[in-house]
C-alpha cells in the first residue's frame, strides 16, 4: 500500500497545490479514497486559479517581431557582404552553398547566436512522428591546451548525423541501424529558443531516402513550382517561378492542469476514454466568437508575444464552438515556412500552457458529443509577378488563366481523391472526419454558385468565333464564356473538405495534430502532375496549327467533365451524398488502415516518381510506418482503458453498490411489512441490478478485450495487424464507454474518481 501511495504522490507532484496532502487515514481504501478526493482537490485548486498576468510589452509587434530568428537583418548585420548575398541568392534561388561560404555563415551565425545568449546548437528535424526532432551539441572544442574555445563550423552547420534509430522503422532501415543525416534548409531561418540555436534540417537515411516530411515537401514545392510556372507562361512570359502559400489555422483545447493531471487516459493518450457528456455543452453555441476568459486570454497574450519574437506572423485569436476550444491562424507565408513554424507554434503551445496552469489538447476529438479540432489548410500559389494564380482577374484572358489553374486544381484533386482522404487520416482524425463538425471522410470540392455556373457554361460552349486576332495584341479575346468575375460571395460550405474560397482553396480535413506537410506533399505533387498534363495537351494542339486560346480552353472542356465527379456543393453529411458519392467513383473507405493503401495504388506511386518527389520504396516504408503507428495508438488505449476499467471504475461502481445494499439491508430488518420495504427499496434495488449490468458487461468485455489483443498482436504482417486493431479491437473502446458513461450517471458523485466532462470543459 505504501508503493501505491508513493506512485500516486509521484505521478501528481507538480500538478496540484503544494498545500495538497494525500491523507494517511487508514480506515478508507487509499486508492478510492485518495483519487475520489483528488478529484474534488483539483476541482477546488483549478477554480482558486486566477490569470497569470503577462506584462505588455514596452515595444510594438512590429519592434519584437524576429527577435529570436537569423532574419535578413541579421544576415546584413553579422556577415560581409559577400556572404549575405551568396546566402540570399541560395535561399531565394535555390543556389548552393560552398563550405568556404557555410563557414562564413556559421561563422557570423555563431557569434549572433552568443550575442543572444545561447551555448548550443541543434538540427532541428520533423522525423514521421508528427512532431520535431533534436540533438543538443555545446559550442565547445578543446583548445589544445587543456581548455575550450566557442567553435562553430560550416560543417556542423550544413550536416549532422543525429543518431536516430529510436524513430520509427519502416523498410528504409532498421531500428538497429542509427545512420541518418540531418542537412540544413537555407530557406528556413534559424532560430533560438532558450540557450540554444535551431537550425531546421531535412533528415535522410544515409542511403539518401527521406526519413522525415521536409525533403519530400520540399520536392513537391519544386515539381508544383516548374508545373505552374509553365501553365502560367502562357499567359504571362514573364513569369519564371511559382510559390506555394500556406495559412494554417490551429485549433485547440485548454484543460486545467490539475484536472488533467487527475485523467489518466488524457494523460496517456491525448483524449477522454469515458466520460458521459455534460448538461450543457455547446448547444447554445455561446462560447462561440464570446468573449475571452480572463485566464485563457493571459494565455493568448503570451503564446502571441513568444510566437512573434520567433518569427510567427499571429493574426487571429477566438473562441471555437466547443467549450474550452480555442483557435489561433497567423498571416499566410511560403508552404515550407508556414510549416516550419506551425510546428513550432505547436511547441510553443505547450510550453506557454503550462506556465499558466493549462494542458494543451492537440488531440482531434479529445472529447465526446462535442467538436473536435482542425487544422484548415488555406493553399494557394503566386508567381513572382506578383499574381494570385486562383483570385478572378479583370481582363477575360486574366480570368482564362484563374479557370485553367482552378480547374486543373480540380484535376489533380479529382485524380487523387483517396491519396488526399490517405494523407489527412489517422488514428486521431479518424475520430473527428464525418463527426458533425468537421467535413466527411470523402474528398470533394466545394466551388459556389458563381464559378460552378462558369464552368458549366465552358464546358457546354463550342463557339470559338468571338476570338479575333490583332497584329499589336497578338490574340484579342473577347469570350462570352469568361466575364469579368467578382470574388466569390457565395457562403461557404464547413461540410466540404476541399473549399474554394473566393482566392484560395481550404483543405479543412487535416487534423489539428498533423503535420502539415502531409497533406500538402499530397496536394502540391497532385496538382502538378494535372499542370504538366495540361501543358503538354496544350501543346500539342498548339504544334497542330490550333490558336491557344482555342488549344486552352478545348483542354479545359475536356477537364471540366473529367473532374465534374469531385464538385459538391451539398450537404456532405447527408446520406444521400454518402450513396451519390460511390455512384461518382469517389474513394469512400472510413477504415484508416485501408485508407493508407491509397499510397500504395499504382497510379499514386508513378505520380510521385515522375514528379520526382518520392519512389515506391520511399512510399511503401512510410506506409509500414503509418500502418505501425496506428495499431500502437489503439493498443495504448485499449491498455489505458482496461486499467482504468479493472482500477477505478469497477470498484467504484461495486463499492457503490455495496452501499445500496447496505442500506436495502437495513430497511428489511427495520420493518416487517413487505410492501412497505418493497416501497422503500426498490429504486435502490433497481440502482443495484444496473450495477451489476454494467459492471459485469465491462469485466468480460475487458478480458475479451485483452484476449484478442493478445491474439493479435501474433500478426507478423504490419497491414494486416493494423486492420485487425481496427476491426477487432478498437470496437471494444466504443463498447465499454458506453456502460461507463451510464454507471458515472449512476454512481453518487463523490466517490466518482475522475474529473467530468463538466469540470474538464467549464474551469477556466
Amino acid at each position: 500500500m505504501k508503493g501505491n501511495r508513493r506512485l500516486y504522490e509521484t505521478l501528481f507532484e507538480g500538478f496540484v497545490s503544494p498545500s495538497f496532502h494525500f491523507s494517511t487515514s487508514s480506515s478508507q481504501s487509499y486508492t478510492l479514497y485518495n483519487m475520489s478526493h483528488l478529484r474534488f482537490k483539483v476541482v477546488e485548486e483549478a477554480f482558486k486559479k486566477r490569470p497569470t498576468f503577462v506584462a505588455p510589452s514596452t515595444e510594438r509587434p512590429s519592434a519584437y517581431f524576429g527577435k529570436y530568428v537569423f532574419n535578413k537583418e541579421k544576415m546584413n548585420r553579422y556577415l560581409s557582404a559577400d556572404t549575405y548575398e551568396k546566402l540570399t541568392k541560395a535561399i531565394e534561388q535555390g543556389a548552393p552553398l560552398t563550405m568556404d561560404i557555410a563557414d562564413e555563415v556559421a561563422k557570423g551565425m555563431k557569434q549572433w547566436a552568443m550575442d543572444m545568449g545561447a551555448t548550443h546548437c541543434t538540427h532541428w528535424f520533423q522525423p514521421l512522428t508528427e512532431g520535431t526532432a533534436e540533438k543538443h551539441d555545446a559550442f565547445v572544442e578543446h583548445d589544445g591546451e587543456g581548455g575550450m574555445i566557442e567553435h562553430f563550423s560550416g560543417k556542423q552547420l550544413i550536416q549532422q548525423e543525429p543518431d536516430a534509430s529510436s524513430f520509427p522503422n519502416g523498410g528504409i532501415r532498421s531500428t538497429f541501424e542509427a545512420r541518418g543525416y540531418s542537412a540544413w534548409d537555407p530557406s528556413s531561418p534559424v532560430f533560438i529558443i532558450g540557450d540554444t540555436l535551431m537550425i531546421p534540417t531535412v533528415f535522410i537515411a544515409y542511403t539518401g531516402e527521406a526519413l522525415d516530411y521536409k525533403a519530400p515537401l520540399k520536392k513537391s514545392l519544386g515539381a508544383i513550382d516548374t508545373a505552374a510556372t509553365a501553365v502560367a507562361q502562357l499567359f504571362d512570359e514573364k513569369v519564371t517561378r511559382v510559390t506555394t502559400n500556406l495559412g494554417w489555422e490551429q485549433e485547440y483545447f485548454l484543460v486545467d492542469e490539475g484536472l488533467y493531471a487527475a485523467r489518466p487516459d488524457l494523460l496517456l493518450t491525448g483524449r477522454t476514454l469515458m466520460g458521459h457528456e455534460s448538461s450543457k455543452n455547446q448547444q447554445m453555441d455561446d462560447h462561440y466568437f464570446g468573449a475571452i476568459p480572463e485566464r485563457v486570454g493571459e494565455f493568448m497574450k503570451e503564446l502571441e508575444i513568444r510566437s512573434l519574437e520567433l518569427g510567427i506572423p499571429c493574426k487571429t485569436r477566438h473562441n471555437e464552438v466547443a467549450p474550452n476550444q480555442f483557435e489561433l491562424a497567423p498571416i499566410y507565408e511560403e508552404c515550407n515556412l508556414a510549416i516550419d513554424h506551425n510546428m513550432l507554434f505547436m511547441m510553443i503551445m505547450r510550453n506557454v500552457a503550462r506556465k499558466h496552469g493549462f494542458r494543451c489538447l492537440l488531440h482531434e476529438k479529445p472529447f465526446a458529443g462535442i467538436n473536435g479540432s482542425g487544422k484548415h489548410n488555406n493553399w494557394s500559389l503566386t508567381t513572382d509577378t506578383g499574381t494570385l494564380l486562383h483570385a478572378p482577374g479583370k481582363t477575360p484572358e486574366e480570368n482564362l488563366r484563374f479557370v485553367t489553374f482552378i480547374v486543373e486544381t480540380l484535376m489533380g484533386v479529382y485524380r487523387h481523391n483517396g491519396l488526399l482522404k490517405a494523407s489527412i487520416m489517422s488514428a486521431t482524425n479518424a475520430h473527428r472526419l464525418g463527426g458533425g463538425e468537421a467535413p466527411p471522410a470523402i474528398i470533394s470540392s466545394f466551388l459556389g454558385e458563381q464559378i460552378s455556373k462558369l464552368l458549366n457554361e465552358i464546358e457546354g460552349s463550342h463557339d470559338n468565333q468571338h476570338l479575333t486576332l490583332d497584329s499589336k495584341h497578338g490574340v484579342q479575346l473577347d469570350i462570352p464564356q469568361i466575364p469579368e468575375l467578382m470574388v466569390d460571395n457565395t457562403d461557404r460550405n464547413r461540410t466540404s473538405p476541399f473549399a474554394f474560397t473566393g482566392n484560395r482553396f481550404e483543405f479543412r480535413a487535416v487534423g489539428s495534430s498533423a503535420n502539415c506537410a502531409s497533406a500538402m506533399i499530397a496536394l502540391n505533387t497532385a496538382v502538378a502532375e494535372a499542370l504538366t498534363n495540361f501543358r503538354k495537351r496544350v501543346d500539342e494542339r498548339m504544334a497542330n496549327g490550333m490558336n491557344k486560346t482555342e488549344a486552352i480552353l478545348e483542354v479545359l472542356r475536356e477537364d471540366i467533365r473529367t473532374c465534374r465527379p469531385i464538385h459538391f456543393d451539398g450537404n456532405g453529411y447527408s446520406e444521400e451524398w454518402q450513396e451519390e458519392a460511390k455512384r461518382r467513383g469517389l474513394d469512400c473507405e472510413t477504415s484508416a488502415p485501408i485508407v493508407f493503401d491509397r499510397y500504395l495504388d499504382n497510379q499514386t506511386i508513378e505520380m510521385f516518381e515522375n514528379m520526382k518527389v518520392m519512389n515506391r520504396h520511399e512510399l511503401e516504408a512510410r506506409n509500414e510506418i503509418k500502418w505501425e503507428t496506428y495499431f500502437k495508438k489503439i493498443q495504448i488505449e485499449s491498455r489505458v482503458l482496461g486499467d482504468l476499467c479493472m482500477n477505478h471504475i469497477i470498484p467504484v461502481a461495486t463499492k457503490y453498490q455495496t452501499l445500496l445494499a447496505t442500506n436495502v439491508h437495513k430497511m428489511q430488518c427495520a420493518f416487517d411489512d413487505a410492501e412497505l420495504i418493497e416501497q422503500l427499496t426498490c429504486y435502490n434495488v433497481d440502482l443495484i441490478k444496473k450495477i451489476n449490468k454494467h459492471t459485469k458487461f465491462i469485466a468480460e468485455a475487458v478480458d475479451e478485450m485483452v484476449e484478442k489483443r493478445k491474439e493479435v498482436n501474433q500478426i507478423q504482417n504490419v497491414r494486416s495487424k493494423a486492420i485487425a486493431y481496427h476491426d477487432e479491437v478498437a470496437p471494444y473502446l466504443e463498447s465499454i464507454r458506453f456502460h461507463i458513461d451510464r454507471l458515472e450517471l449512476i454512481v453518487e458523485d463523490d466517490m466518482w474518481t475522475l474529473p467530468k466532462y463538466r469540470e474538464l470543459l467549464f474551469i477556466r
